[in-house]
């Protein structure tokens, strides 16, 4: 019992400093989380022969806007291609699920949080990914390129293009106690 309280007491002071946010906010940790992370693992629905129908995850770069701490819309972007695998599945169902997590940052490796302990957080979208019509595309490319340079330079003859998660659940694990719900309209509410 004593590591546990030792781990929730560490925890605390970095939420009042305001690192991160605290666990009573589950809509502003969710957006937080989105905002500080340049990839997730995406889930689909397999459509490849020999996989149909099963979960089907893999990882991908995303944004949500610039890095900083005024930067993020809260909107997963992704730059895709047809030829990806995953992107294959969509066009069939474009059913998804979209985690994010804390471990891919500094901030868990400092604490010696294990990816899988609550207070390294970690949130859970489902949704749908859409390509972004052309009044978004602007967004969506600052927000991809800022963090990730590197699209730019990729084959053009993969006939990339920019995509969005459309969030219709969010689930939040950052503290002991099990999963908080969070709706869209509590998330897109907040700033990270």
């Amino acid at each position: 019992m004593l590591p546990l309280l030792l781990l929730c007491a560490a925890a605390l002071p970095l939420a009042a400093r305001g690192t991160i946010p605290a666990p009573e906010e589950a809509a502003r940790m969710a957006r937080f989380v989105l905002h500080t992370c340049d990839w997730g693992a995406l889930a689909t629905l397999s459509t490849q022969e020999g996989l149909r129908g099963r979960p089907f995850a893999n990882i991908f770069s995303l944004s949500d806007g610039p890095p900083g701490p005024h930067g993020g819309s809260g909107v997963p972007y992704l730059y895709l291609t047809d030829l990806e695998i995953s992107v294959q599945d969509l066009e069939i169902n474009s059913n998804a699920s979209l985690t994010v997590s804390l471990a891919q940052t500094p901030y868990c490796r400092k604490h010696k949080y294990d990816p899988q302990n609550p207070l390294c957080a970690h949130i859970i979208f489902c949704g749908t990914i859409v390509k972004v019509n052309d009044s978004e595309v602007g967004l969506a490319k600052k927000a991809l390129f800022s963090r990730h340079p590197e699209m730019e330079s990729w084959p053009k003859d993969h006939n990339w293009f920019f995509a969005k998660f459309n969030i219709t659940n969010i689930w939040v694990l950052d503290y002991f106690g099990g999963l908080k719900i969070v709706t869209p309209e509590e998330y897109f509410s907040v700033k990270p």
